[in-house]
């Protein structure tokens, strides 16, 4: 589900990033940065289902959101198929860089990624979409707030920008493995798609890992909205409030 996507993304960003207690520090950043990032990193954990055109995020900054969707998914071969491969994660990040690449020099804040800035605004609008702090219908909102959270990310970019294709590239590889452990599963070759032979489909819970459509998947989760998801969902959330509010607190010091 889309509000579990991003908690997981958040949650990601926390424990990779952070270096409060309870967090890993492999990438550490400021609070502001970890602040950031984790809103950031929540909606890059959305960007791989840009491929559905009628999803969620579809409305999060209509029409941009709505053209993207669209073009994603053409691109794609559909849901759950390109975005959703171990080759998205390089393109998305390599993507990120390249937007980073775009700046403008300021004597009062150096130089600003104004790049970073662009692809913040529509990853906070799919953080915000997702967890439903903007509404269908409320564009005017749903640009505004998105606009000015990124300034904030333009910002903090100005100085070090390049946490932003690793805050993207986290995202996507985050979101992946959830679609991996619900029984869907995901194309993770894609463009390629074996097929497992006839002796394998026929095995029980073989099956389940190596689909008959070539997707791959360990659907310990169950469906999509299963109450194991949720069980998931709880704490990975309750984790990602505990980093926010870490942040806040180091900001205040």
């Amino acid at each position: 589900m889309g509000a579990h996507h991003a908690a997981t993304g958040a949650a990601a960003w926390v424990a990779v990033a952070g270096t409060v207690p309870y967090t890993l520090g492999w990438y550490p950043v400021s609070s502001s940065g970890l602040l950031v990032g984790s809103v950031v990193c929540a909606g890059a954990a959305l960007l791989p289902d840009a491929d559905h055109h009628s999803g969620t995020i579809s409305q999060s900054l209509p029409p941009l959101s709505r053209w993207v969707t669209r073009g994603v998914s053409a691109v794609s071969g559909g849901h759950r198929n390109g975005t959703h491969s171990l080759l998205a994660v390089p393109v998305a990040t390599g993507g990120a860089i390249l937007l980073g690449l775009i700046g403008v020099h300021s004597e009062t804040f150096g130089r600003i990624a104004i790049g970073a800035g662009l692809l913040s605004v529509l990853l906070v609008a799919y953080a915000l979409k997702a967890f439903r702090l903007t509404k269908e219908g409320t564009w005017l909102r749903s640009w505004v707030l998105a606009i000015s959270l990124s300034v904030a990310v333009t910002l903090f970019s100005s100085s070090r920008w390049e946490w932003l294709p690793v805050c993207v590239g986290l995202g996507v590889s985050v979101h992946i493995v959830g679609d991996m452990l619900t029984k869907g599963g995901v194309a993770l070759l894609w463009p390629w798609e074996p097929r497992p032979p006839r002796w394998w489909t026929r095995t029980p819970g073989l099956n389940r890992v190596w689909q008959r459509g070539g997707n791959i998947g360990l659907p310990i989760l169950g469906r999509t909205g299963s109450a194991r998801e949720w069980a998931f969902a709880i704490p990975v959330s309750l984790y990602a409030s505990y980093g926010a509010v870490a942040a806040v607190m180091g900001m205040l010091d």
